[in-house]
């Protein structure tokens, strides 16, 4: 082997992690002695694991013959890594590797200890036909359940690093055969570009691969489930993994990635039509619904056949304010209540917000402060908001549909047959890195594939 390939000063190196972490208490500084053999351990016990360090280092140490051996022992084992100067020394210590000092060469092993391995139920994605096991915390889990799961050698995994502070393990997973390269290079440009000292979560590196920071639509998915994953990565798209969290980013994604369930996949064909189009529905009740209700009442009335036009007017007698305003008002009582079951322990947000709900709806109606059709429209507003399958696009949802309720309260119908209409012109100019947002699919195969295999 190089030395540290390095051609560093061993006592500077040992120096320089010495004074780095002498005032940390976990840091252990340990010399090995036997015999006329000699050897320096240098490791931090809180994130190393013991029985490792004792199976791996301590005990083959003080039982073979010469340091040449325990040197050859050490450097073929697959804990052993390649060291490439001296800060990679000191992120790698901070990682749960340990350091050994012999025969004036430095040798890096990781032992780290990981206390995050287990597999966690499905909580954000729930189907009742699939696996019922998602991700879990630490990386190397999470590899070994894609690669349990998608038996193709041309499944490439290249580790990063990300954060200045952190310095984050970070993965990105895809099929060589099948990526489009293009989007695999622009993916990872914008991933170069990335000066955020401190990244932690994997919701955190999705807001920050967008170009358009204040963009409402998100251009990556975030799933916890592994059958997703390998759907995806079969279909050529790019898999981001960040040690320490139960989601993968999956890029790029069009309008209807965020519209499909996973359970698609296993279902008779008539079924999975259905359920989508029951999507599709519940996406245009949710942004038009309170609009519409806006709309009709205050400015095109003559849209209502004549007996529904009088029971509607009939439920508003005696609420003192325009519709707008009793849309508006209901809308942020359903939106307070939404927030509120997010929140609150488990254990009573489901009771807290259901009762709270019929308190504030009854009492609403019995005070004249809103009509009873109001709260039928703004039920069937919620409930069809969590028809959509992909939270990020529920919660865009949630807000767009304050602006296609501006729109009506200013122009009626019209308003908002202008503002949808400028929606999707909008988002028919959207890219997620590369790819048309109104694209059916993602293309399997690029074109050097194509033409290599032709």
């Amino acid at each position: 082997m190089k030395k540290i390939k390095q051609n560093l000063q061993i006592e500077a190196v040992i120096d320089m992690i010495t004074k780095e972490f002498e005032t940390s208490f976990d840091f252990v500084n340990n010399p090995l002695k036997i015999d006329g053999k000699e050897a320096l351990l240098l490791y931090i016990k809180t994130v190393v694991d013991g029985v490792q360090l004792q199976d791996y280092i301590i005990k083959p140490f003080f039982e073979m013959a010469t340091n040449e051996h325990f040197q050859a022992y050490l450097q073929s084992i697959p804990q052993y890594k390649e060291i490439e100067g001296k800060e990679q020394i000191l992120v790698e210590l901070t990682k749960g590797s340990a350091v050994i000092v012999i025969n004036d060469v430095i040798i890096l092993l990781d032992l780290n200890k990981v206390n995050t391995d287990a597999v966690l139920p499905v909580n954000l994605e729930p189907t009742i036909q699939g696996p019922e096991l998602a991700l879990s915390e630490d990386m190397a889990t999470n590899i070994n359940l894609i690669r349990h799961r998608y038996h193709k050698p041309s499944l490439k995994v290249e580790m990063l690093q990300l954060g200045e502070k952190t310095n984050q393990s970070f993965a990105l997973i895809y099929d060589y055969e099948s990526v489009n390269q293009a989007v695999l290079e622009k993916i990872k440009q914008k991933i170069d570009s990335l000066n955020t000292p401190l990244i932690q979560t994997t919701a955190e590196l999705q807001r920050l691969l967008n170009d358009k920071k204040r963009s409402l639509l998100p251009i990556s998915l975030l799933t916890e489930r592994t059958d997703r994953i390998i759907y995806n990565v079969s279909g050529g798209k790019v898999i981001l993994l960040l040690d320490g969290n139960p989601v993968a980013l999956i890029a790029p994604a069009v309008f209807v990635d965020f519209m499909s369930a996973t359970e698609d996949n296993y279902r008779p064909f008539w079924v999975t039509i259905f359920n989508k189009l029951l999507r599709y529905l519940g996406l245009i009740i949710c942004l038009t619904l309170p609009a519409l209700y806006v709309a009709i009442s205050s400015y095109n009335p003559e849209v209502f056949r004549f007996e529904l036009a009088l029971s509607v007017s009939g439920s508003r007698i005696g609420v003192p304010y325009p519709s707008f305003i009793e849309v508006l008002f209901m809308l942020i009582v359903m939106e307070l209540l939404i927030e509120a079951s997010i929140r609150l322990p488990k254990v009573i947000a489901g009771t807290a917000t259901t009762v709270g709900g019929l308190i504030l709806g009854t009492a609403a109606t019995e005070a004249a402060l809103t009509s009873t059709i109001m709260i039928i429209i703004v039920s069937a507003m919620a409930i069809s908001t969590f028809v959509i399958p992909i939270n990020e696009l529920g919660f865009a949802v949630r807000i767009i549909k304050y602006g296609v309720l501006l729109f009506a309260t200013i122009g009626g119908l019209l308003g908002i047959t202008v503002f949808l209409l400028g929606f999707m012109m909008y988002m028919s100019n959207m890219e997620s890195f590369g790819e048309p947002y109104f694209k059916l699919y993602i293309q399997r195969k690029n074109a050097e594939i194509e033409r290599s295999k032709s």
